[in-house]
């Protein structure tokens, strides 16, 4: 009984002691709190002051620390860009020798710079990411699809059964098989010449064998030329071939004549001078016959590929490429058809042609928003997921623009990059490199006269209203640029262009979109307008002379009753 009588004692004790010492602690917490100059005190008295002190400490070492990171951030940045543009060696120059430092203070224009290709994605692909991007995208689809319904609604109603026609469709893509056999032999001319004429200009120089090499190489190219200026036009002419089919033949034309010139401007300066002992190889034919079909106009001999391809992807991308051109039809059909059939043969007024114009601006922009979709975002991206082409940035945030300068920048950044790179640039090097002005005037001229024939070959008239509204809208200024790795480092020369003096790339503000935007309604307005108001003209007022003034001259002016 001992033992178990010492173990209640001492559990007594233990109790005891527990509930002694919460107590003590109190009394201490209390006494230092009463004892003003105790050490509690001082604690208290001291933390504020401290406190403030400390923080400010603090903020000073978080700016040093930033202003130094900046710093060497930005040199790591310049470091490595310089690195990714030696990464990938020019084949027809040297890398141009510009200190890595001061990439990022230069304003004067190199002329070395090229653009180099990395994977990204489209921009749609990555909003379509977003949820909330991906709602607003349904809800456009949902609104065309209510427009159709309410369309084919109102017809069962007033006609009494749906009015599903397809005569337009149908009309403009007649003859279509003729287009694309007439392709068949463009291609083809295409895909031997340019690289036959770059072996004959490679050969070892022997006697006057080089020299009849490049005479024949000249030759070829010039035959060249030919079949993919005259064969199209003489095509189209011969056979009337509907405005899809057009469209077809000179879209394809314009490529191919675009790629011809990358591949041989790219590909010439080197093999000229390996022949001189520098040993540079030249490239091969599978990497050209790759070129042709990849969605780009600038020549590389390899690009960053994607790992495989999704099938998926592909065909989602034809089939809405597919749904935009029946889409276009039907507003066509509904919505500019019924109002300027008729209008050439009604007494001109300055009122039907202003409400006209207000008229079209819809359809205008519906047309310009599809042509966007269906081709620089759907059919681009179709072929580069069919042969794994990493690089699909075709077009950049265009619709965020506040100025025509960089709505034209950013639109089809394929065809930008040609004429960078190709006219802007190559103007600068023949003009010294001083005669910025003038190389932006050429960049102008060019894309004016290409875009205003392809209006005229697809509509079969000349009416110059792209190029007016290119002289009032102006081409903008042309960015000095250079695309490492996703980054930019850019010089912009003034703008040019009378909407230009208002709207330029220092305008930033929210109302400066908005103008953009409403500009770019009344422009397509204008367009739809007139275009078609011409194109029911000649078709109810022919010539009975053909002359030329007769041809250049717009019916739509005198075809009035």
């Amino acid at each position: 009984m001992e033992p178990r009588a010492a173990q209640v004692r001492r559990r007594e004790r233990l109790g005891r002691q527990q509930k002694d010492r919460p107590s003590r602690e109190g009394e201490r917490c209390s006494g230092g709190a009463e004892r003003p100059g105790g050490i509690g005190g001082n604690v208290e008295m001291h933390r504020g002051p401290d406190l403030v002190q400390w923080t400010q400490h603090m903020q000073a070492v978080k700016t040093q620390l930033l202003k130094q990171a900046q710093g060497q951030l930005m040199e790591l940045l310049d470091q490595a860009m310089w690195e990714a543009v030696q990464a990938y060696p020019p084949q027809d120059r040297p890398v141009p020798s510009v200190p890595p430092d001061s990439l990022h203070k230069t304003r004067e224009p190199s002329l070395g710079k090229r653009k180099v290709f990395i994977i990204r994605k489209s921009l749609l692909d990555e909003l379509m990411e977003v949820p909330h991007f991906r709602t607003i995208y349904h809800m456009f689809v949902a609104g065309l699809c209510v427009f159709i319904i309410s369309t084919l609604a109102i017809d069962l109603i007033d006609e009494g059964r749906l009015m599903m026609e397809f005569d337009l469709l149908t009309f403009s893509f007649g003859q279509l098989p003729l287009a694309l056999v007439t392709w068949v032999p463009m291609f083809l001319s295409t895909l031997l010449v340019p690289y036959q004429a770059l072996r004959l200009w490679e050969r070892p120089q022997s006697g006057g064998a080089w020299t009849l090499g490049v005479g024949l190489g000249c030759l070829l190219l010039a035959a060249h030329t030919v079949v993919l200026g005259i064969l199209p036009v003489h095509v189209a002419v011969e056979y009337q071939l509907p405005p899809a089919s057009r469209c077809v033949l000179v879209f394809e034309q314009v490529r191919l004549l675009m790629k011809s010139y990358s591949f041989l401007r790219e590909t010439v300066p080197g093999t000229l001078r390996a022949r001189g002992g520098e040993g540079i190889r030249a490239p091969s034919f599978s990497s050209y016959l790759y070129f042709l079909f990849c969605p780009t106009l600038i020549y590389r001999e390899t690009y960053p590929r994607t790992p495989n391809v999704r099938w998926s992807y592909v065909a989602k991308n034809f089939a809405q490429a597919l749904g935009c051109v029946l889409y276009a039809c039907f507003i066509l059909g509904r919505l500019c058809v019924p109002v300027f059939a008729n209008m050439s043969q009604e007494p001109f007024s300055t009122r039907a042609l202003v409400l006209s114009i207000m008229h079209a601006t819809l359809p205008g922009m519906f047309m310009l928003l599809l042509i966007f979709f269906a081709f620089l975002h759907c059919w681009l991206n179709a072929f580069a997921e069919m042969l794994r082409f990493g690089d699909r940035m075709f077009y950049r945030d265009w619709w965020n623009s506040t100025s025509f300068s960089n709505y034209y920048r950013t639109w089809n950044v394929v065809v930008h990059d040609w004429l960078y790179s190709y006219v802007y640039q190559d103007g600068l090097w023949l003009l010294g490199g001083r005669a910025r002005g003038a190389a932006m005037l050429g960049v102008f001229l060019v894309s004016a006269v290409v875009h205003e024939y392809i209006f005229c070959f697809v509509l079969g008239f000349f009416y110059p209203v792209m190029l007016l509204l290119f002289l009032v809208f102006g081409e903008g200024s042309q960015e000095d640029k250079l695309q490492v790795a996703g980054a930019e480092v850019t010089t912009s020369p003034p703008a040019s262009g009378p909407l230009n003096f208002t709207m330029h790339d220092r305008r930033t503000g929210p109302a400066w979109n908005v103008l953009m935007w409403t500009l770019l309604f009344l422009g397509q307005g204008i367009q739809v307008s007139l275009y078609c108001q011409e194109w029911y003209a000649r078709r109810h007022c022919p010539l009975p002379q053909t002359t030329f003034w007769g041809l250049v001259t717009p019916r739509s002016w005198s075809c009035h009753t």
